[in-house]
C-alpha cells in the first residue's frame, strides 16, 4: 500500500458508515443517490443512507439463505439475491456500492470486485470495511491486509482513495474470549464507535513521540482487527 492511501487528516478509528456521511457531502448529482448495499444482511444501512438523502434509490443484495437474510424482517426497501459473484444489474447502475464486513466472507473476491466495477458509474465509489486480524467468524474465508485489498481493488480498476484503521485486533480477540451477555455486548459495542483500547494506547504513544498523523494511522493499521476503505471507479 502506497503512502497516498494513508490519510493525513486524522487518525481516529473509523467504521464503514463514516463514508455515508462523507460521500453525501461531496456527491454532485441532483438525482437521487443510486446505492447498492453488497452483502446487505438485514438491510440496516438503508436507514443511514436515508438520513442523508430521503429519496435515495437503495438496493440490498445478498446471497440466498445467509443467516442475516433469514433474520431480515423489514419490507420497506428493495432486496435481491445473487450467486456471490455475478451482480444482477446493468453496467453503471450505481453511484455507490457499500460493503460493510462482507469481503472476508466472499469465496472469490477478485471476480466479485470486477463485477462491482462494472455496475459502478465512472467516478462512483466502493466504500466499506473488512477484517484483517479478526478471529474466525461466520464462514469467513479471508483476513485481508491493507496492501492486499488495495491490490485486489486495482486489479478490478478500482482506485484506492484511503484505508483507515478500525477497531483493534486485541479488542476483537477479547470479545471472542469473554462469555456473551448483554453487559459484555454493551461494553464491546462502544468500542466500534469510539477508540478501542489498543488504539487509545497508540494515541498516547504517538503523542509522547510526536508522531505525524500518517504514521499514527499506519501504526494502528498494523494492529487493526478491521479497517475501513474507500475506492473510486477509474
Amino acid at each position: 500500500m502506497g503512502d497516498d492511501h494513508i490519510p493525513v487528516d486524522h487518525a481516529r478509528q473509523t467504521i464503514a458508515e463514516h463514508y455515508i456521511g462523507m460521500l453525501s457531502l461531496i456527491r454532485d448529482c441532483e438525482r437521487p443517490w443510486r446505492v447498492l448495499d453488497l452483502g446487505c444482511g438485514d438491510g440496516g444501512s438503508v436507514d443511514a443512507f436515508r438520513a442523508h438523502d430521503t429519496e435515495v434509490d437503495w438496493t440490498g443484495l445478498d446471497i440466498h439463505g445467509s443467516q442475516e437474510v433469514l433474520r431480515r424482517t423489514r419490507t420497506d426497501a428493495r432486496f435481491e439475491t445473487f450467486d456471490g459473484i455475478n451482480i444482477p444489474f446493468d453496467d453503471a447502475s450505481f453511484d455507490v456500492v457499500f460493503c460493510k464486513q462482507v469481503l472476508e466472507h466472499v469465496r472469490h473476491p477478485g471476480p466479485l470486485l470486477a463485477e462491482v466495477r462494472r455496475v459502478l458509474a465512472t467516478g462512483g465509489y466502493l466504500a466499506g470495511s473488512t477484517s484483517q486480524l479478526e478471529p474466525y467468524h461466520s464462514l469467513s474465508y479471508w483476513n485481508y491486509t491493507p496492501v492486499g485489498l488495495a491490490k485486489l481493488a486495482l486489479d478490478a480498476d478500482l482506485v484506492p482513495v484511503e484505508i483507515r484503521p478500525g477497531i483493534d485486533s486485541l479488542a476483537l480477540i477479547t470479545r471472542r474470549l469473554v462469555p456473551r451477555g448483554q453487559r459484555s455486548e454493551r461494553v464491546f459495542a462502544r468500542w466500534w464507535g469510539r477508540q478501542s483500547p489498543l488504539n487509545r494506547v497508540i494515541d498516547v504513544y504517538a503523542r509522547v513521540l510526536r508522531l505525524d498523523t500518517a504514521t499514527v494511522n499506519a501504526t494502528k493499521l498494523l494492529f487493526a482487527g478491521q479497517f475501513a476503505f474507500l475506492c473510486r471507479a477509474a
